[in-house]
């Protein structure tokens, strides 16, 4: 059994907190970005198996934006971040003030890939640099990738290596303000899919054994 399995409930708690704190620097950041209040949150961490993640994509065949990127630095691993074409499409009419942007238009604009690729960073750097200062490591993101593909493509890409040692991940659910243009929550969800020894490092510098 590999330790991602292993997680208990604190642990998980740990990490829903973490991902507080880096939801609130995002919302922030993005607040800045889009000039009006951004609240945004986590209410839900948990494991789930890759067929999991799978579906909640959407589905393998459903198209999605994704926003890919290593770990790296004193604890290492990879991360998604995961958007519907309608939210994604939702968040670059809103960071670019342009209504008549659509999804179904590819080839898209150079203007709508660098936001959806700087939404990515902002909010994948703002987790990792909570999870920096929480433990005192020096984590940090690579230089994001992104992808608007089947989400069977998109995240088998990052599992190559991974599935190897596991066949779990960890899901941090990214909810935003509920927005009268949306009916629904403008949400996303982070894959966190740490290498081998990442909750280790992790765990050990906050004190916290496998076993508490």
């Amino acid at each position: 059994m590999s330790f991602i399995e292993k997680i208990n409930t604190l642990q998980l708690d740990i990490l829903k907190e973490i991902g507080n704190i880096g939801a609130g620097n995002a919302a922030t950041a993005l607040s800045a970005i889009l000039n009006r209040k951004i609240d945004m949150n986590v209410p839900n961490v948990r494991i789930v198996s890759f067929d999991e993640m799978m579906e909640m994509a959407g589905g393998a065949d459903h198209v999605v934006a994704s926003v890919f990127l290593r770990i790296e630095g004193d604890a290492s691993g990879s991360m998604f971040f995961i958007l519907s074409l309608p939210v994604a499409q939702y968040l670059i009419r809103r960071m670019t003030g342009d209504e008549t942007f659509l999804m179904e238009s590819a080839p898209y604009t150079e203007l709508a890939l660098s936001c959806l690729q700087e939404l990515g960073n902002i909010l994948s750097g703002s987790y990792l640099s909570a999870l920096s200062d929480f433990t005192r490591l020096n984590i940090y993101p690579s230089v994001p990738s992104l992808s608007i593909d089947m989400a069977g493509a998109t995240i088998s890409y990052g599992l190559l290596e991974l599935s190897q040692v596991s066949d779990a991940a960890i899901v941090i659910e990214t909810v935003l303000e509920k927005d009268q243009l949306f009916a629904d929550s403008v949400s996303g969800h982070f894959f966190l899919l740490p290498d081998p020894e990442f909750f280790d490092i992790i765990f050990s510098a906050l004190g916290v054994s496998p076993n508490d």
